[in-house]
């Protein structure tokens, strides 16, 4: 077993994340993966959910059968935690059965409390602030079409949420360029950018924001957006009068190398942030990001789980 790690946002892998996301791109091609290496055998991962899922449910579930592992969810009202016992106390209970965590929260401060009092490895499967698991899917979709990453451009267009912090994270620590055009009002977390800046200046990546898609969008080679209105914020619907000219359609996307990839976390609302014109040309990568969590998030488990296993399998590339 590994000392103990907890990943709450990319950036806490470190100098690590090339070699995760290389290894989740070897392991997803290994034709014998799911006969001879199960790295989470007789392991236990509970998996929380405080928000609804799809994708984060199903490719955690998969995920951890697939490496050999027990995935045991844990709905909202499966357990006490927040409400008649506190979260530093149902994570020291945990830690009793549980070989790891995945927590999808709300609150980003529950995710860091959960951590901060559990002895096993947690996992932020997204809360407010972050989104580790899906930028790592992100990243290692754009290296399966460009090994190196060398030249690439990513360019954000829409609102200043979690999923941008940990792309703009994640791109600095693997030295690509990335841009975000967001409305006035709504930019990325200021700690967050600060950050990926600094991170930028050892790597030689460009952070750039921007008020304008258009100039974000120019020569990329990955264009990415995502909901306007993110889960939990259903009430604010005056919001989007902010992002009339942020819609990812066909004339913004003229602007971009011939060959970019058009990239969503997925859910999408068709016809708000992007048209299906764009989602469903053949430029689209949104099903392939999408089941890049699960080989991204195998590959993290593995690595935080079972560091031993990791490292052999590794060696084997």
């Amino acid at each position: 077993m590994s000392d103990i790690q907890h990943l709450l946002s990319i950036d806490d892998l470190g100098d690590n994340l090339r070699s995760v996301l290389e290894w989740g791109i070897h392991f997803k091609q290994d034709p014998d993966t799911d006969y001879d290496f199960k790295p989470l055998d007789e392991l236990s991962i509970g998996c929380i959910y405080e928000k609804p899922s799809t994708r984060t449910r199903v490719s955690f579930e998969v995920g951890i059968h697939k490496l050999g592992g027990q995935a045991l969810t844990l709905l909202k009202g499966d357990i006490q935690m927040g409400k008649s016992e506190s979260v530093a106390d149902t994570a020291a209970v945990l830690s009793r059965f549980l070989d790891g965590i995945t927590y999808r929260c709300y609150g980003h401060d529950m995710v860091t409390t959960l951590s901060e009092n559990s002895t096993v490895p947690v996992i932020n499967a997204l809360s407010d602030k972050h989104h580790p698991c899906q930028a790592a899917a992100d990243l290692m979709t754009i290296m399966e079409r460009n090994p190196t990453l060398e030249g690439e451009r990513v360019a954000w267009v829409g609102d200043g949420n979690n999923v941008l912090h940990d792309l703009m994270l994640a791109c600095a620590m693997l030295g690509v360029d990335c841009i975000w055009a967001v409305p006035a009002g709504y930019e990325p977390d200021e700690e967050v950018v600060k950050r990926a800046s600094e991170i930028a200046k050892n790597t030689g990546s460009k952070m750039i924001e921007t008020n304008n898609p258009v100039e974000a969008c120019k020569n990329a080679t990955i264009i990415y957006t995502d909901v306007f209105i993110s889960m939990g914020e259903e009430d604010l619907t005056d919001k989007l009068a902010a992002f009339d000219d942020f819609q990812v359609n066909e004339e913004l996307v003229s602007h971009a190398n011939n060959d970019y990839g058009f990239m969503h976390c997925l859910p999408a609302h068709r016809g708000e942030e992007v048209t299906d014109a764009v989602i469903d040309s053949a430029n689209s990568i949104v099903f392939d990001q999408a089941e890049n969590r699960m080989w991204a998030q195998m590959a993290i488990l593995t690595f935080l789980c079972n560091r031993a296993a990791f490292h052999a399998y590794d060696e084997l590339y």
